[in-house]
């Protein structure tokens, strides 16, 4: 089921991290994004902007394959 704007979603670990994204960047992901529910502020494309949690920390660009619905 795909990803839309107003969701919350988890990061799916597997996806990013063997993901072309993940070879091309720091691959020291914070926790966070793994741990906590994120809200998906924008697309485009097949790119979600992510917010994750309560307390100051920054979005998120990630594939919206890369996530999972949860509620």
């Amino acid at each position: 089921m795909a990803v839309k704007r107003g969701d919350l979603v988890r990061v799916v670990r597997e996806k990013l991290e063997n993901s072309l994204e993940a070879q091309a960047s720091d691959t020291r992901f914070p926790p966070y994004i793994f741990e906590t529910k994120g809200e998906v502020v924008d697309m485009k494309g097949d790119y979600a902007m992510v917010k994750f949690g309560y307390v100051p920390t920054p979005n998120f660009w990630l594939r919206a394959d890369q996530l999972e619905k949860v509620s």
